[in-house]
């Protein structure tokens, strides 16, 4: 079992390991699906396809340096694969593989017709030119040649990917197959592109929706909706400031944010949201921003709010830092930005937690009406998208709380059954997986 040190503390014991994080949620769901195959367990805990590559790129200094990439389509039950490319140094196959088995539950979840998929190079996308990144971007989607398709695992940005990367990967690819449409291959093109309306802020807006639909449900005491309620937010970047501004438009109070190089928090009421947005295009941080308090991002993540939205990377909230968390409310804007036993902790706190495969769904769902109106060669109103996903959403919300008030109220002392949010969510999504894999029938 791989053991990794807190970051924080170097003496933590859990075992960090993105892979071995998601076969235990997958675990812990399955105790729940009576009569479910173990033969559809086994199928479900391996991914369909893993590609790992290496190949040299000529730098701007002339000098050529070599990278490594990798692409897994872990199930193609509900159709190709959907799942983002991420450029960045901690990349790795175990990575991947976890992210892109979070994609096929997330799918599920939110009923569009993908598997999940996941890629990415293990590169510093910040110390790399743009023609750096165009070349790395072009040689890894050469590299991998078929194996990407319109209908067959269609990328979208992730972490340090944009809509540039986006117009790069579906322009080789063109290339590479001429006199076809081949603008439903990616997704969070530029609008020009055929890109949709509302991606860019998907991610964050399906956040919106997801806390505004639970907290119209919930039986959390005063905390009927977010007019009036203290967030904080963990990550600046295109997620993280989305949901700044949406929440804060929404009427909440922003209490604090960070980035990468610390955090800051409000010294009377909430941010300015429109001034920590200029200061960080302005200074590359939010850091240093007038009439604010620096704080670490260790100081973040307990500060006293109603919301806190981990927005950044994942592991972030973990075994040595989860009965420091003052929230009331998590919503994960992140993948995997608490560890199973912060969860357990935090449950036992009274601390809810709305899980990434529900919170963060709003990208895919975005970049599925995006793949249809490329195949239609259709462009549909922001209005309409925006109309789309928040029904998607809320659907998606009903079925979690729903499954989740039908778990046993009380469970026997000493069980490892568990009965929080997150796994009602796992439960909803393999249910879901497993049933279509049955009608559809074992080939051959």
């Amino acid at each position: 079992m791989q053991k990794q040190l807190s970051p924080d503390t170097g003496c933590s014991d859990e075992d960090l390991s993105p892979y071995h994080i998601s076969h235990q949620q997958f675990e812990r769901a399955t105790r729940h699906l009576e009569g479910l195959k173990q033969g559809l367990i086994d199928f479900f805990s391996y991914p369909k396809r893993v590609i790992s590559t290496c190949f040299p790129v000529e730098m701007d200094d002339g000098s050529v340096q070599t990278f490594h990439g990798y692409r897994v389509l872990h199930n193609t039950v509900l159709g190709p694969g959907k799942g983002g490319m991420r450029f960045h140094p901690c990349v790795d196959e175990d990575e991947v593989v976890a992210l892109a088995t979070l994609m096929t539950w997330k799918c599920a979840l939110v009923k569009v017709p993908f598997g999940g998929a996941k890629g990415g190079v293990a590169c510093d996308a910040k110390a790399l030119s743009q023609g750096e990144l165009r070349r790395i971007t072009r040689r890894f989607i050469t590299e991998l040649g078929d194996n990407i398709g319109p209908h067959t695992d269609i990328p979208a940005p992730d972490m340090y990917t944009n809509a540039q990367t986006m117009a790069w990967i579906y322009d080789t690819y063109d290339m590479m197959h001429p006199g076809k449409n081949n603008r439903p291959v990616v997704t969070g093109k530029p609008l020009e592109m055929g890109g949709s309306p509302g991606r860019e802020d998907a991610t964050a807006r399906g956040c919106l929706y997801v806390t505004e639909r639970f907290l119209s449900l919930s039986p959390i005491e005063g905390l009927g909706s977010l007019q009036g309620t203290r967030v904080v937010i963990q990550g600046y970047g295109q997620v993280g400031s989305f949901a700044a501004r949406l929440f804060s438009e929404a009427g909440a109070q922003i209490i604090a944010v960070s980035d990468s190089q610390g955090g800051i928090a409000s010294l009377n009421g909430g941010l300015d949201v429109p001034a920590v947005e200029a200061w960080k295009r302005e200074h590359g941080t939010v850091v240093g921003l007038p009439e604010t308090r620096t704080i670490t991002n260790q100081d973040l993540l307990s500060q006293e709010c109603d919301i806190l939205i981990p927005a950044a990377l994942g592991n972030q909230i973990k075994a040595d830092n989860a009965d420091q968390i003052k929230a009331r409310l998590i919503v994960e804007a992140a993948n995997r930005p608490i560890t199973p036993e912060a969860d357990d902790i935090l449950t036992e706190r009274g601390v809810y937690i709305l899980p990434d495969i529900l919170a963060n769904a709003g990208g895919v769902t975005v970049s599925y009406y995006e793949w249809v109106q490329n195949n239609e060669n259709q462009e549909w109103p922001l209005e309409d998208v925006n109309r789309k996903l928040r029904d998607k959403m809320f659907h998606a919300t009903d079925a979690v709380i729903d499954r989740w008030r039908r778990f046993p109220s009380e469970t026997p002392e000493g069980s490892d059954i568990r009965t929080d949010l997150r796994t009602a969510a796992m439960v909803v999504a393999i249910e879901r997986v497993a049933h279509l894999t049955l009608v559809r029938g074992i080939w051959p």
